[in-house]
Protein backbone atom coordinates (compact mmCIF):
# COMPACT_ATOMS: atom_id res chain seq x y z
CA UNK A 1 0.00 0.00 0.00
CA UNK A 2 0.91 3.53 -0.99
CA UNK A 3 -0.11 7.08 0.02
CA UNK A 4 0.63 10.20 -1.62
CA UNK A 5 -0.59 14.10 -0.89
CA UNK A 6 -0.65 15.89 -4.04
CA UNK A 7 -0.59 19.74 -4.79
CA UNK A 8 -2.49 20.63 -8.22
CA UNK A 9 -2.38 24.17 -9.21
CA UNK A 10 -3.52 25.93 -12.41
CA UNK A 11 -7.18 26.37 -13.56
CA UNK A 12 -8.90 23.22 -10.69
CA UNK A 13 -11.57 25.24 -9.26
CA UNK A 14 -14.82 26.03 -10.39
CA UNK A 15 -14.48 23.47 -13.36
CA UNK A 16 -15.66 19.66 -11.61
CA UNK A 17 -11.58 19.04 -11.23
CA UNK A 18 -12.79 17.33 -7.55
CA UNK A 19 -15.40 15.46 -9.32
CA UNK A 20 -13.63 14.07 -11.73
CA UNK A 21 -10.36 13.12 -9.06
CA UNK A 22 -13.12 12.13 -6.99
CA UNK A 23 -14.56 9.89 -9.68
CA UNK A 24 -11.11 8.65 -10.81
CA UNK A 25 -10.68 7.60 -7.09
CA UNK A 26 -13.30 5.48 -7.10
CA UNK A 27 -12.41 3.61 -10.05
CA UNK A 28 -8.80 2.94 -8.77
CA UNK A 29 -9.73 1.71 -5.36
CA UNK A 30 -8.36 4.74 -4.00
CA UNK A 31 -8.88 5.86 -0.29
CA UNK A 32 -8.83 9.82 1.13
CA UNK A 33 -9.97 12.80 0.29
CA UNK A 34 -9.78 15.89 -2.14
CA UNK A 35 -10.40 19.30 -0.78
CA UNK A 36 -9.48 23.06 -2.46
CA UNK A 37 -6.84 24.99 -0.69
CA UNK A 38 -7.88 28.90 -0.10
CA UNK A 39 -4.78 29.83 -2.63
CA UNK A 40 -6.55 28.33 -5.70
CA UNK A 41 -4.44 24.78 -5.94
CA UNK A 42 -6.20 21.49 -4.57
CA UNK A 43 -5.09 19.00 -2.48
CA UNK A 44 -5.47 14.96 -2.25
CA UNK A 45 -4.32 13.12 0.12
CA UNK A 46 -4.95 9.46 -1.77
CA UNK A 47 -3.99 5.87 -0.70
CA UNK A 48 -4.31 2.09 -2.55
CA UNK A 49 -2.32 -0.25 -3.87
CA UNK A 50 1.16 1.20 -5.84
CA UNK A 51 0.03 0.62 -9.60
CA UNK A 52 -4.01 1.72 -8.73
CA UNK A 53 -2.07 5.32 -7.33
CA UNK A 54 0.66 4.96 -10.42
CA UNK A 55 -2.75 5.24 -12.89
CA UNK A 56 -4.59 7.59 -10.53
CA UNK A 57 -2.04 10.16 -10.23
CA UNK A 58 -1.37 9.93 -14.12
CA UNK A 59 -5.20 10.93 -14.32
CA UNK A 60 -4.72 13.63 -11.52
CA UNK A 61 -2.00 14.59 -13.29
CA UNK A 62 -3.90 15.17 -16.72
CA UNK A 63 -6.71 16.84 -15.32
CA UNK A 64 -10.68 16.88 -16.64
CA UNK A 65 -11.87 18.29 -19.02
CA UNK A 66 -12.36 22.23 -18.03
CA UNK A 67 -9.23 21.84 -16.07
CA UNK A 68 -5.88 23.17 -16.94
CA UNK A 69 -3.11 21.74 -14.91
CA UNK A 70 -0.17 24.04 -14.37
CA UNK A 71 1.72 22.71 -11.11
CA UNK A 72 1.67 19.18 -9.93
CA UNK A 73 3.73 18.07 -6.92
CA UNK A 74 3.95 14.68 -5.26
CA UNK A 75 5.14 14.06 -2.47
CA UNK A 76 4.79 9.79 -0.32
CA UNK A 77 3.24 10.27 3.06
CA UNK A 78 2.84 7.35 5.50
CA UNK A 79 0.07 5.23 4.94
CA UNK A 80 -2.81 6.39 7.03
CA UNK A 81 -5.71 3.58 6.62
CA UNK A 82 -8.61 5.58 5.32
CA UNK A 83 -11.99 4.37 4.95
CA UNK A 84 -12.95 5.88 1.54
CA UNK A 85 -12.10 8.59 -0.72
CA UNK A 86 -14.13 12.47 -0.18
CA UNK A 87 -14.82 15.80 -0.88
CA UNK A 88 -13.96 18.27 1.01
Amino acid sequence: MKRVKIIVGGRVQGVGFRYFVANSARAHSIKGYVQNLSDGRVEIDAEGECENIHHFSNQCKSGSAMAQVDVFLESDIPYYGFNSFRIK
